[in-house]
């Protein structure tokens, strides 16, 4: 049961009512287009003048676009419905501790353009250059109507302040970014944690079916995040902090971490963690002019270089140690797996799943791990999904 909270509710209207069926109608739209209204009535289990009624609505204000004409033996040929995909604009920004994304999307979160830019090391700076570049990205497309900009970030929201409070691997103290942002473009801002926009893209575009409830999105970079989607909502605690098991330790006097603790998962799993594997493995070796990256790390094991190869292994080992821990305590249906690492599951997956089934062979669970494709960049996708919830997501009215 979903408790209400009698200190902070509204009773529900008769407009509530008919915002949840418009969203209901909006979506069946989305999922199943083209669609003919009696198609809409058939699977919302809404009476054809209601559905009639929103669609009209709908077409009015230029979500919904008819276009096509379906046939049948006998009667009315239906006309079909679908989104009207540029009905707006949405900019979506990814910030990662080396670079950011910047990318424009239509309602059906394919990028019309992308581009990016060097995230650093000082806030306001970063702050400043993006908004000039937000702004280049709006006067360079003038026909597109904005709607809002959606930002994932490697760090916490606090819910009250919306300021950014924790996010140690970008190395930034707590700031405000939704305000400036905001004020410069005219546009809502949305900012929330990359893993939670991950976790938010995987119930907007995931094939996953509508049992799929209890869905957590792992995003795999120089740190580790956690989104969780429990009950078909997405948690994020009382101060929005719900959701860092990168920071929980799953090794006893392991490497010490930047948020203080030692052995965190994110110091035995994350990309940094394999480089740093690699590393320390070759041990007084040839110096690496520049560093090493993950994605060279990854170049290195396809060329069969056997000390990247056991990095990556020790990495996909410690992968598998976290998931058993979040698989236990929060019984998920799926967990969706986002990050490079994913390039090569071939190496990875076997090892993961082996530690699954040993830490979990006496608990009964079968879960299904999805590694996702870098390629379609879903920590970008999600900035575009959290804009469009607000339009998509089911109203809050208690």
């Amino acid at each position: 049961m979903r408790k209400i909270d009698l200190n902070n509710f509204q009773v529900a209207t008769s407009g509530t009512a008919r915002d949840i069926n418009r969203r209901i109608v909006l979506n069946l739209i989305r999922k199943h287009q083209p669609v003919s209204r009696a198609d809409l009535s058939r699977q919302s289990g809404l009476q054809r003048s209601t559905v009639s009624a929103i669609t009209e609505e709908l077409i009015s204000d230029r979500w919904v676009n008819e276009g096509g004409v379906g046939h049948l033996p006998r009667g009315r040929k239906p006309k079909f419905l679908h989104l009207n995909e540029q009905r707006v604009g949405i900019i979506g920004v990814n910030i990662r501790p080396v670079t950011t994304a910047i990318a424009l999307a239509g309602l059906d979160t394919n990028f019309l353009t992308r581009e990016s830019m060097n995230t650093g090391t000082d806030s306001w700076t970063f702050t400043q250059e993006l908004i000039q570049r937000i702004g280049s990205l709006m006067t360079a497309h003038p026909e597109i109507e904005y709607e809002a900009i959606g930002v994932a970030l490697p760090g916490r929201i606090d819910l009250v302040t919306q300021r950014l409070v924790f996010a140690p691997n970008l190395g930034w103290e707590s700031f405000d970014l939704k305000t400036p942002l905001q004020k410069a473009t005219g546009l809502p801002v949305e900012l929330e944690n990359a893993a939670n926009a991950c976790a938010l893209a995987e119930l907007w575009s995931g094939k996953h079916g509508e049992s799929v409830r209890n869905l957590i999105a792992v995003t795999i970079s120089e740190g580790i995040g956690v989104g969780m989607i429990l009950g078909g909502q997405l948690v994020t605690g009382s101060s929005g902090m719900a959701g860092e098991f990168g920071h929980v330790t799953v090794a006893e006097g392991g490497p010490l971490c930047s948020c203080g603790n030692r052995g965190c998962w994110e110091k035995c799993a994350s990309n940094t963690a394999a480089v740093n594997y690699y590393n320390e493995s070759r041990n007084g070796g040839p110096k690496l002019q520049n560093g090493l990256s993950f994605d060279n790390l990854m170049k290195l094991v396809d060329q069969g270089d056997r000390k990247a190869g056991e990095a990556i292994d020790r990495m996909s080992h410690y992968i598998g140690v976290g998931l058993a821990m979040l698989i236990r305590g929060l019984a998920p249906d799926v967990v969706v797996v986002v990050g490079e690492v994913t390039r090569a599951w071939n190496r990875a997956g076997p090892i993961v799943n082996s530690v699954l089934r040993e830490r979990l062979a006496k608990t009964g669970a079968h879960v299904r791990i999805v590694p996702t494709d870098p390629d379609t960049e879903p920590r970008l996708r999600g900035t575009i999904a959290l804009a469009l919830q607000k339009h998509f997501g089911a109203p809050i009215i208690a």
